[in-house]
């Protein structure tokens, strides 16, 4: 009997190193599935170096990123507002599946029970934390839930900081010394601008750490000193470069005024846009016009620009951390943006619009033994297709009812037939289709705009109406959603 047990204790041994050996081999090993940094950006349009999108801009470490991994250079918000976003990127599904397109909706109680990217990851093993602005940053649009542990965000802004400490912000009024644009309008609080508890930049006499994105890199930078024995999921939210344009001095001295390179505006540029084309355009334009006619555009060039390059230096101390902990080979870093940013483009200034500007934003994937370093993949991404992407990439369980695909073939094959276009929306029944060459915009009235982006990067020409185009959009409109779902609206107490 003592024979035929430990026959059979070895036979039972040698079974289980052939599963453990084929578990490893495969690839599916719990142990074997990879880390998750995720670094989201708020307000960063194309203004990066790696994208060519402004020839003054400094961003070293979003550069050294893409040269590890996989640039998409033509990657695509799902929303040009902060807060749906962020709820789409992060739910996998569409403005138009949840009814969220503004900011004023908390996403958890609009739309319970949906599966975030963070609350999936948990849900499957992984020790997740967060901290900063991932989800929109206003009281109660986070899910606590979603996450083991969350470092809050510390603002720059002072009506934010007030607003979050639960202090009263009816007769908001700046400290001595700001707003640091000396504009009066601002510091009385009047109109324009739209929203001048916000509307405010400068430089700032902060060493990099004492900023609130230094505070949220630090915390990141600790916990990746100190990981968990298991794979992590760690999102870090940086604010910068959202409105208030404040970074500490340096960042601003990189930029002198005088040799920043301006946007290149048409001053007809309005003319052939359908009625709602001009709606969007206008939206906030008494903004645009304050800063004009205070003379404050370049430093507001220079304030934007400033506030990227401290944005890259926060994105650089976190992958330095990540080098130092030992799990750079066995981590999956992700970074993104929320949507792009108008700096007069259009007669524009903010987001809120369906063009190039507001939508085409930064986005870098470095997935371990899949990204070639320095590739670049020129198709159509938009950020809906990142929840599927990361399911695949860390074998979790797909989850029903996302609007997005997988990208991860394009990871490994950036040149690959890539039919679908990405997918923006900006309330409901608007839409902009971006493919590898064209625009196509289509708005809940029936207006259209066609840019061809092969001969009109700046999107001056709106083809939409010329004869010979009428296949293209024919070929464009069938990606265009078919139902788009009823605002959600906040709920009142």
């Amino acid at each position: 009997m003592h024979q035929q047990g430990l026959l059979l204790k070895g036979l039972l041994s040698t079974a289980a190193a052939v599963v453990m050996l084929g578990a490893l081999l495969s690839g599916s090993a719990f142990a074997a599935q990879p880390n998750v940094l995720m670094i989201v950006v708020d307000d960063m349009n194309d203004w990066v170096g790696c994208l060519d999108g402004h020839p003054d801009v400094k961003t070293p470490n979003i550069d050294r990123l893409a040269a590890r991994g996989m640039l998409f250079s033509n990657a695509h918000c799902a929303a040009p507002v902060c807060n749906p976003s962020r709820v789409a990127t992060l739910t996998g599904r569409r403005p138009g599946s949840t009814g969220i397109y503004d900011n004023s909706a908390k996403w958890h109680e609009a739309i319970p029970n949906i599966t975030s990217i963070p609350q999936h990851f948990k849900a499957n093993g992984f020790h997740v934390v967060g901290g900063g602005k991932v989800n929109h940053h206003m009281p109660g649009f986070n899910r606590v839930d979603d996450w083991h542990s969350y470092f809050d965000q510390v603002f720059d802004g002072h009506y934010q900081d007030r607003l979050h400490r639960g202090l009263d912000v009816s007769n908001f009024r700046f400290p001595d010394g700001f707003p640091l644009n000396r504009l009066p309008s601002v510091k009385a609080q009047n109109k324009p601008p739209k929203n001048p508890r916000e509307f405010d930049w400068g430089p700032l006499d902060k060493k990099d750490l004492e900023t609130g994105d230094g505070q949220l890199v630090q915390w990141a930078v600790d916990f990746l000193k100190q990981t968990p024995d298991k794979p992590f999921f760690l999102a870090a939210g940086i604010y910068r470069p959202h409105l208030p344009f404040y970074a500490p001095r340096k960042y601003f001295d990189l930029y002198p005024l005088e040799s920043i390179h301006l946007p290149e505006i048409k001053d007809d540029d309005l003319d052939d846009l359908p009625a709602m084309g001009l709606e969007f355009a206008a939206q906030r334009r008494e903004d645009y016009e304050l800063v004009m006619k205070s003379g404050k555009y370049r430093e507001l060039l220079q304030a934007y620009l400033a506030s990227i390059s401290f944005a890259d230096a926060m994105i650089g101390r976190v992958l330095d951390a990540l080098d130092e902990s030992g799990h750079a080979d066995d981590t999956v870093i992700v970074l993104w943006s929320d949507h792009g940013w108008h700096l007069g483009e259009k007669q524009h200034l903010h987001k809120f619009t369906l063009w190039e500007r507001s939508t085409r934003i930064p986005f870098v994937v470095v997935a371990p033994d899949v990204t070639q370093p320095g590739s670049v993949c020129e198709q159509p991404v938009g950020m809906l297709d990142l929840f599927p992407t990361l399911n695949e990439l860390c074998e979790l369980p797909q989850v029903d009812g996302l609007s997005g695909q997988s990208i991860a073939a394009l990871l490994t094959d950036p040149n690959r037939a890539w039919e679908r276009p990405a997918l923006t929306s900006h309330g409901r029944g608007n839409h902009a289709l971006r493919s590898q060459r064209w625009r196509y915009i289509r708005y809940a009235d029936g207006g259209e705009e066609l840019y061809d982006h092969a001969n009109d990067p700046n999107e001056w020409t709106n083809l939409a109406s010329r004869p010979g185009f009428a296949e293209i959009k024919t070929e464009l409109a069938r990606w265009l959603p078919e139902t788009d779902a009823k605002p959600k609206k906040r709920k009142k107490k």
